[in-house]
């Protein structure tokens, strides 16, 4: 079964094939994420906060750990272009 993404607090949900990333399901969903490099894992800005999963998520990989300290990310969010979903899961930014 696809996992569903539940966005707060803007209270939408979207259900999308595993391996959907994050920016690709709040984009489905119709929500605005910031992303200045186009989801190519660069600019950092697409940080969201996961509240809720099912299942752990893949860890993050050198590379997103990378760009999170290079644009000055907080360690508890994930890239939202580098996380893939594989269960059910929530997050949240700080301007929905």
């Amino acid at each position: 079964m696809d996992p569903l993404v539940r966005f707060l607090p803007a209270d939408q949900t979207v259900q999308v094939p595993a391996g959907t990333t994050l920016l690709e399901a709040a984009r489905r969903a119709g929500l605005p994420l910031a992303s200045s490099c186009s989801g190519e894992g660069a600019c950092g800005r697409c940080g969201m906060r996961i509240v809720n999963r099912e299942m752990n998520l893949a860890p993050e990989t050198d590379s997103e750990r990378r760009v999170k300290a290079r644009n000055r990310v907080e360690d508890e969010l994930r890239l939202a272009c580098r996380t893939g979903i594989s269960a059910n899961i929530t997050v949240t930014t700080s301007y929905w």
